[in-house]
């Protein structure tokens, strides 16, 4: 007689914190004049400066769109005197370079054994419909990794979610309970699926994100875990800022806040930079979209006065990696940055 799947909590998994060891690292090659007008190539640069920095502490798996795209990244590794060894190419056909968003969470047990959770992916509120074949991207990951893979049937995002690997969770209302992923669910049925699949117990549930951010407020643009009792958040000191009033929100949301124990967390301001188009409109811009290594941690940086203070924070707050500020003026353009391409492969040991 068969009965209900079990979920990943029955079996024993959860998503480990993003400082804990990696295997790899997941990227998908930019290619698409849309998303980056006239700077794709600017763009790829970036990457370059992304796979050189990170694959010396850990492996890079990069999607890649046809066999010319692959030799033309592998062109400019070798001239960058990136080792080509730590660099592993997925030709395949994708859309974008969100993978935050459409690739799988990845989650381990304490029998050293990785998983991957296969979420829905409808572009953010079925926003971009050009950019919805990139729900397949999980399960193209899986015709080679053949690992256990759990699909819990909702739509969510890796970058609505950020977690400190002992149960907590960090989030948005505006995000997760937002009527354009799952109307039918409440904040109740929401956070049962999370703690069933990613193993949290305590939910810290902020508001709204920035301007310019067309997913609904993602987390990795507005508050990080840096390690299990300290959170980063980005905070606007500019009154008359039109980002001000929701960040302060957040921030004193946070200051209220508590561990899964009960105790209270550290906060940490970031600063804000302020970035906009060619065509003067505000772009997602922030510091909290940093990406942690296994030696190094990059964070986005944008030829703004607040980003040495940024850098200097992180800095103090990850003794043990080295702060890397990636220049991401174009990359933005995309409406993310580096936390937004990029996915972890935890270590199952």
């Amino acid at each position: 007689m068969s009965g209900k799947a079990k979920t990943c909590r029955e079996l024993g998994y959860m998503m480990p914190a993003e400082w804990e060891k990696h295997d790899a690292i997941w990227l998908a090659w930019p290619y698409d004049p849309t998303t980056f007008p006239d700077r794709v190539e600017r763009v790829e640069a970036t990457y370059v400066q992304i796979v050189k920095e990170i694959h010396e502490g850990e492996e890079v798996n990069l999607f890649v769109i046809d066999e010319p795209t692959k030799q033309k990244a592998t062109k400019l590794f070798k001239a960058a005197n990136i080792n080509l060894d730590r660099i592993h190419f997925y030709v395949s056909d994708y859309a974008d370079v969100w993978f935050r968003d459409y690739g799988p969470i990845f989650v381990k047990n304490q029998n050293h054994e990785l998983a991957m959770i296969h979420w829905d992916f409808n572009s953010w509120g079925e926003k971009y419909e050009t950019l919805l074949k990139d729900r397949q991207i999980p399960d193209v990951i899986n015709q080679k990794m053949s690992m256990r893979c759990f699909k819990p049937g909702i739509v969510l995002e890796g970058g609505s979610i950020d977690v400190n690997g002992k149960g907590t969770l960090l989030t948005t209302a505006q995000c997760l309970l937002n009527k354009n992923r799952n109307p039918t669910m409440g904040k109740k049925e929401i956070e049962k699926c999370l703690s069933e699949y990613l193993g949290a117990d305590n939910f810290i549930w902020l508001k709204c994100g920035i301007l310019g951010d067309d997913t609904d407020g993602h987390i990795d643009d507005l508050a990080r875990f840096v390690n299990p009792a300290t959170i980063v958040c980005a905070y606007q000191e500019d009154q008359n800022d039109v980002d001000y009033d929701a960040l302060k929100e957040n921030y004193d949301i946070l200051c209220q806040s508590v561990d899964q124990d009960g105790k209270k967390l550290k906060i940490v301001k970031l600063p804000m930079p302020k970035v906009v188009s060619d065509e003067d409109e505000r772009l997602p811009a922030s510091y909290t979209n940093f990406y942690i290594g296994n030696q190094k941690v990059l964070v986005p940086i944008f030829d703004h006065p607040n980003d040495a203070k940024a850098l200097a924070i992180l800095q103090e707050l990850f003794p043990t990696r080295k702060v890397v500020g990636i220049r991401c003026v174009d990359l933005v353009y995309g409406f993310g940055t580096i936390h937004c391409i990029s996915q972890q492969q935890p270590c199952p040991a």
